[in-house]
């Protein structure tokens, strides 16, 4: 006979951050009934509600499960208790950010608003110790020249090394978190398949998941143009620093690349807009918003619009333009550096799942 083991401190949190009143689940499975993701075998979320009214936190932590619902919240909004599984879902995601982080210290960074100016001082001292390093922390005189206050060699090769090695300890994390869905959600008697890489990505590029949204149609939109802005600025990133290295920079308006670079500033800002406003005016099916939410979507706002800034100030000779170069390195390190710690680290753990998933044949 089994026993239950309940963490009522993590059931609190559940509760705290959902906004859910678990205990009023009565457990009469529209959730998973109204769910078009959950497979026909073991369907979600009618037994994460279960889990989660006992505070059962072992079974939850590395469930598979929790990653391949894509927050459309029709199991919110069909639900006649009004107890909002998908907000629930959520606030288990936004744990295991914190549960798998390795170091677990960067996790608590961008968790709680009270670590706030810690996590935003590590990246302004470590940019002001690579100018003091350089000698050129002074404001150049002349035309705006980047490059003469900021050493894009020595800035560039610096972030690098310090991305690629938040993202080593991140990879820990996540081994982690793929022990624990076989763990919970063994392969079975068939054992598990060739990893459909191909497939997961095609899923992920298309959205196709997101189609399946029957309360929130434009959530597809808005997750569209975010993803593919933020990837569009990420290639445009890429090769101004080998235009850098090729001394081919600053790049000239008409430079294709600028152009696709303005362009995916555009795109992110639309995406950003919808997601505020449904955060904003339609909270009755978009959930709560918790801090995890609304930080990662001011990170991504300041990132965007620091750049805008930065361009225009460039062409416009702006006296205050090194300073807003500086904010924006800032928020260029705070997202990027921090990405698998905060929300944004879905990237990571939805495309594990996914990938495990298909290759058991969940779906």
């Amino acid at each position: 006979m089994g026993f239950v083991k309940p963490d009522i401190e993590f059931k609190r949190e559940l509760g705290r951050v959902s906004g859910s009143p678990l205990n009023q689940c009565m457990q009469c499975g529209n959730c998973s009934a109204v769910c078009s993701l959950a497979p026909a075998d073991r369907p979600f979320p009618r037994k994460e509600m279960v889990w989660s009214g006992w505070g059962m936190k072992e079974k939850l932590i590395g469930n598979v499960d929790i990653w391949l619902c894509h927050q459309c919240g029709d199991c919110s909004t069909y639900c006649p208790r009004d107890v909002k599984p998908a907000d629930v879902i959520s606030a288990i995601r936004q744990h295991s950010y914190s549960h798998y982080a390795r170091p677990g210290f960067l996790g608590k960074l961008v968790s709680s608003p009270a670590w706030l100016p810690l996590a935003l001082a590590i990246p302004v001292l470590v940019i002001i110790a690579i100018l003091s390093l350089a000698g050129t922390f002074q404001i150049p005189e002349g035309p705006v020249d980047y490059s003469a206050f900021f050493p894009h060699a020595l800035l560039n090769s610096t972030f690098s090394v310090i991305t690629l090695f938040f993202y080593l300890l991140a990879s820990f994390g996540i081994g982690r978190f793929w022990k624990d869905m076989k763990r919970i959600t063994p392969p079975g008697e068939t054992g598990m398949k060739r990893i459909p890489i191909f497939k997961v990505l095609g899923e992920i590029l298309s959205h196709s998941n997101f189609t399946a949204c029957g309360s929130r149609p434009l959530r597809k939109v808005a997750h569209m143009l975010l993803f593919f802005g933020f990837g569009l600025l990420i290639l445009v990133t890429l090769y101004a620093i080998w235009a850098t290295v090729t001394r081919n920079y600053p790049l000239p308006l008409s430079n294709p690349f600028k152009i696709a670079g303005n362009l995916a500033s555009l795109m992110i800002y639309s995406g950003l807009g919808i997601m505020v406003c449904q955060r904003l005016f339609n909270r009755k099916v978009f959930g709560k918003s918790s801090y995890s939410d609304w930080l990662l979507l001011a990170a991504i706002a300041l990132l965007t619009l620091s750049g805008t800034l930065v361009e225009m100030a460039r062409f416009g000779s702006w006296s205050l333009a090194y300073h807003l170069y500086f904010i924006h390195l800032v928020a260029v390190w705070f997202v990027i550096m921090y990405l698998p710690y905060t929300k944004l680290g879905h990237i990571f753990f939805r495309s594990t799942a996914m990938l495990y998933a298909r290759s058991i044949g969940r779906k």
